[in-house]
């Protein structure tokens, strides 16, 4: 699957979300490139969720302009473009691995004959050719995720948000994840992914650093350590907090 991808594939103008007397994003100005894996940094609280919802089109009280493959966010026609994963793992746990991928697949309308060979072929990108027919319910956390990620490749999406996809996962399954992250990032698809984990930053062409509900700074990993002067991304984000911080007292 190569997909020819516009410049930018998520565009947000002035974006603010309000939840009860708080604002959860504060005129949030972005764009996010296509054909790439951008990383969404920034403690727990900072907004992340809230921003990956609000492209997605599933959040209340949003103000502002968000733009998502050319369309308005949360269009009905995106529904077969975007995929969100959340940080819970959405399958049935009672059902096998192939049993989840086709009743997702028919959620999503697919045609019958091709199901066979869309659920071969996610399931090969995931890392999990062999398991089909394993119960879900006796997979491991990893694996559960993998699932998870392969039920939203069934429709070919073209944007995928992932909100934290890789807490509570060992070394090795991470590592195994993000790579998966860069072929369909290569493969021309866009992808979101958030952590409050800097030493996942590097793997990302672009990093949004978001505290409080505004976004700090944007750029490469290498565009930051060189703003900062930092010996790390973690000491980059502390010296732009650092910064953010000073301006608002003077």
């Amino acid at each position: 699957m190569t997909i020819a991808a516009a410049p930018e594939a998520v565009v947000l103008e002035d974006v603010s979300v309000t939840r009860g007397h708080r604002l959860a994003l504060d005129r949030v100005s972005v764009a996010i490139p296509s054909g790439a894996v951008v990383g969404l940094l920034g403690p727990s609280g900072s907004g992340k969720t809230t921003m990956m919802r609000a492209i997605v089109g599933v959040q209340a009280h949003v103000s502002g302009t968000i733009r998502v493959l050319g369309r308005p966010a949360g269009t009905p026609a995106l529904r077969h473009e975007v995929a969100y994963l959340t940080q819970a793992t959405s399958v049935y746990r009672d059902l096998s691995v192939e049993e989840n991928l086709r009743y997702f697949a028919g959620l999503l309308g697919l045609d019958r004959r091709a199901v066979s060979v869309a659920i071969e072929g996610v399931l090969h990108t995931v890392g999990l050719a062999d398991r089909g027919a394993d119960l879900t319910g006796r997979l491991s956390g990893g694996q559960l995720s993998r699932v998870s990620l392969a039920a939203a490749l069934l429709g070919d999406p073209r944007l995928i948000i992932l909100d934290e996809p890789t807490v509570g996962l060992d070394p090795v399954l991470r590592e195994d994840l993000w790579q998966t992250f860069a072929d369909l990032a290569r493969s021309g698809v866009s992808l979101l992914v958030s952590s409050h984990v800097m030493n996942e930053a590097a793997r990302c062409r672009q990093l949004l650093l978001l505290r409080d509900g505004r976004i700090l700074a944007t750029g490469s990993p290498g565009e930051l350590l060189e703003r900062t002067g930092a010996p790390d991304l973690d000491a980059a984000f502390l010296a732009m907090i650092g910064e953010a911080e000073a301006a608002v007292a003077a």
